[in-house]
């Protein structure tokens, strides 16, 4: 007897109530875009693994750990599944010309691949909403992509009591390399207290020692140089517009200057939101500005921002808001005999026409009438549909209510579309 074949791990199958849970978390979210103008794009799951590293950066956990990345069997050349959306966003925008002059407020939604330790709210196989701007220079798209993300928050029912908003700026190209000259001399001065990770990114990439999760750290880099001293008067500008905006529209947040996201590619503007509810995990989207990628890249230079929802980890936090309003069963379909099925066939494609909102299962398979209706009391439909012989000859349907204890009635047609119309 063959062994059965498992999962990959970290990559999780979804049941139906669970798949119907996270379609209904999309639906809400995609309405809110919707609501702002935003536009979908489409990209491939698999790029040039050159794309991942020239735009996230060569020294980084990503790239170096968890990519899942192979070679080309025909031309050699190395492939790498997409561990995040915005180095593919850019890749098109500049293939297909969208970017260059112009203003662009993108989203797309999908699977996304990182070869990480699975664990909770970490999954080696997980999904994204991406949302990418580009053409727009100051701090108003900044505020607009928070206020965004605070309008999803509210569509799918997400308690703010739990959810803190952190921002940071990491200024400008300038600024980043004093302060990053200034950070290498203070941590070279701690170099016996760095973790093997941190002295390995202490000359290469030093920004990301401070977003260590390391308490040992941590605890070093409370005391480090802060990158907020060193700002231009025009970051510092750009910042304090963005706060004074946030101050104007009640958005509560704080400034936390150990915050520099793990990307390379990140500039000024910086925000995650943390729920308090997932532990170590708990970032449940981050985003900020990165006027310099789609340059970097190769297009012509244009300023950009964006942001990233992990889906597993939000539906964690709203798994019984969005089961609740997943669309239940209608009606479930009972037939007597193959007239009976034949009949019920025809008469459920008038209705779908008609009423396409409204959820019909039809039984199928066969089965006694005490078989069907334990059928139709598992698919928790609120009414049975019952057609038997007599039915037929009169084109008419008995209607039993499966969760209320008002009296069966048998209905012609019309009578019943309009009791569909009313339960729907």
């Amino acid at each position: 007897m063959s062994k059965n074949i498992q999962s990959i791990r970290g990559m999780h199958d979804f049941a139906p109530e669970q798949a119907a849970a996270m379609r209904m978390l999309e639906s809400n979210l995609l309405s809110v875009l919707k609501s702002y103008a935003y536009q979908e794009i489409r990209m491939p799951i698999v790029e040039k693994l050159e794309l991942f590293k020239r735009s996230i950066g060569e020294v980084t956990d990503i790239v170096e750990k968890e990519m899942y990345a192979f070679e080309d069997g025909k031309d050699g050349a190395w492939l790498g599944l997409r561990p995040e959306g915005t180095a593919s966003a850019v890749r098109a925008g500049i293939q297909n010309g969208w970017l260059h002059n112009q203003q662009q407020r993108y989203w797309y939604l999908g699977p996304f691949f990182r070869r990480e330790r699975p664990q909770k709210g970490r999954y080696r196989q997980f999904h994204q909403l991406g949302v990418e701007t580009f053409g727009m220079q100051g701090p108003d798209i900044d505020l607009e992509l928070i206020l965004l993300t605070r309008s999803m928050w509210q569509a799918v029912q997400l308690p703010a009591e739990n959810l803190q908003l952190q921002i940071n700026t990491l200024g400008d190209a300038e600024a980043r390399a004093k302060h990053r000259d200034q950070l290498i001399v203070y941590l070279s001065d701690h170099q016996d207290a760095l973790d093997a990770e941190a002295r390995n990114r202490l000359h290469a990439n030093p920004l990301r020692v401070l977003d260590s999760k390391n308490p040992k750290i941590q605890a070093i880099v409370g005391a480090a140089p802060k990158l907020l001293d060193y700002l231009g008067e025009e970051a510092k500008e750009h910042f304090g517009s963005m706060q004074h905006s946030l101050n104007q529209m009640g958005v509560e947040y704080i400034v936390n200057p150990t915050l520099v996201r793990g990307l390379d590619y990140y500039n000024r503007t910086v925000f995650e939101w943390v729920s308090t509810e997932l532990g170590a995990q708990g970032t449940i989207c981050a985003g900020g500005r990165y006027d310099g990628l789609v340059e970097q890249m190769g297009g012509k230079a244009t300023c950009a921002a964006g942001f990233a929802v992990g889906l597993e980890r939000l539906l964690s936090l709203v798994a019984k808001q969005m089961t609740d309003s997943v669309q239940e069963v209608d009606a479930y379909f009972v037939s007597l005999g193959d007239e009976a099925s034949h009949y019920g066939f025809q008469l459920l494609a008038k209705i779908r026409q008609q009423l396409p909102d409204c959820a019909i299962q039809m039984n199928c398979g066969g089965g006694s009438i005490k078989a069907q209706m334990k059928r139709a009391d598992r698919s928790g439909a609120r009414l049975a549909l019952i057609v038997g012989e007599d039915e037929v000859n009169n084109q008419q349907i008995a209607v039993k209510y499966l969760q209320t204890r008002e009296p069966q009635q048998v209905l012609s047609e019309d009578e019943l579309l309009k009791l569909l119309k009313t339960q729907n």
